[in-house]
């Protein structure tokens, strides 16, 4: 499963997709510079003419005037430019994101594919039927012991348990601290004495 899991991650590399977006975005930022200075063009040629027909140059105000609106539909020419080239970068981008879904989804097919080759449907059931069995163990267990015990042992039991948990001391029996009394030495010696008496006695049984 270290093999499944454990890839190591590829370096990342310039694809032709990668190029192309590149260019087509740098392509759209050229179109929106010359938008801009056309855009302040126009606007300066409006001006003028403007001046012009003040000054009484109605003719040369015309011809400003033609020339502008020239420049306009240049200017809504550039704008659809800009927006075709906005909409194929998404269109490309977005195809490289279902392809990166496509492919997690290839590896996570695999490793499905390898685990289910590791674990057996037998193996699965097996351990199941253990698993049900160990429950039905202790449950049975569990009957015993609750059949066995009165209610009030139920409880000190729970309360114990309880006490366990919240870190409770539990009240176990005194140790004696009182030295255990010595044996004298006569009476270690009467249980040989006694059973020196009882050899002769056993010897002329065996006689």
């Amino acid at each position: 499963m270290g093999n499944v899991f454990g890839r190591r991650s590829q370096p990342t590399r310039v694809t032709e997709q990668d190029k192309a977006v590149l260019q087509m975005k740098q392509q759209r930022d050229k179109l929106k510079q010359y938008q801009k200075r056309i855009t302040l063009q126009l606007e300066k040629e409006r001006l003028l003419a403007k001046q012009l027909l003040q000054d009484g140059k109605k003719e040369k105000a015309l011809l400003l005037l033609k020339k502008k609106r020239y420049q306009d539909q240049l200017l809504d020419k550039t704008q659809h430019q800009i927006s075709n080239l906005e909409q194929m970068v998404q269109d490309i981008e977005f195809m490289q994101i279902e392809m990166e879904v496509i492919e997690g989804l290839k590896v996570g097919n695999h490793c499905l594919k390898t685990m289910h080759k590791m674990m057996c449907i037998e193996d699965v059931e097996r351990i199941l039927d253990e698993t049900q069995e160990s429950i039905e163990y202790q449950r049975q267990i569990d009957e015993m012991l609750a059949g066995a015990l009165t209610e009030e042992d139920q409880e000190a039991v729970l309360a114990e348990l309880e006490a366990i948990i919240q870190g409770d001391d539990v009240e176990l029996p005194e140790v004696p601290t009182e030295p255990i009394p010595e044996v004298p030495e006569a009476a270690k010696a009467e249980p040989e004495r006694s059973e020196a008496k009882d050899t002769p006695h056993r010897e002329m049984l065996t006689a």
